[in-house]
């Protein structure tokens, strides 16, 4: 199990994501942060624009890769030949959705394991919808996101 997928929409990726990244960076040889087209929603950010600042925000991580897909994130791991899909899980009601979602992915593909990890408890409030709320009203994100998160959340928002 040399290579981790963490699959998301990441509009925008957070310091919660990052913590999960770093995190699951020394558990595996390599970890793919795969940036995913979701029809059901309307991100802010494009998918390049998304795929950009994941590269920014975790260039400081040798083992990751950021990528982008389209279409089912099982269909993706076998294709590249990878056996884990890493999710994270905040709180008790992420866990649900979570739980349903593996197992429908082991159905699927049997052959792919889900991995939870909890991000760090200083992250577990937070989330892609919030960070957007609040830079929306042009509010302090900055101990939320990374600079270049950020700086593209003021700019798609009108704030200078």
């Amino acid at each position: 199990m040399a290579v981790a997928l963490y699959p998301g929409t990441f509009d925008p990726i957070t310091r919660g994501h990052i913590d999960l990244v770093e995190r699951a960076a020394r558990l595996f040889e390599k970890v793919i942060l795969a940036v995913a087209h979701n029809p059901g929603k309307k991100p802010l950010f494009s998918m390049e624009e998304r795929v950009a600042l994941g590269r920014g925000a975790l260039a400081h991580v040798a083992n990751v890769e950021v990528v982008s897909f389209t279409g089912l994130t099982v269909d993706y791991a076998k294709e590249h030949k990878i056996d884990v899909i890493l999710r994270g899980l905040r709180a008790v009601s992420d866990f649900e959705h979570e739980f349903q979602l593996a197992g429908m992915n082991r159905h699927l593909a049997p052959r792919v394991e889900t991995l939870f990890l909890a991000p760090s408890e200083k992250y577990t409030y937070l989330s892609s919808t919030l960070v957007r709320e609040i830079a929306a009203f042009n509010g302090d994100i900055s101990s939320f996101v990374t600079a270049n998160v950020a700086a593209e959340l003021k700019r798609m928002f009108g704030h200078t």
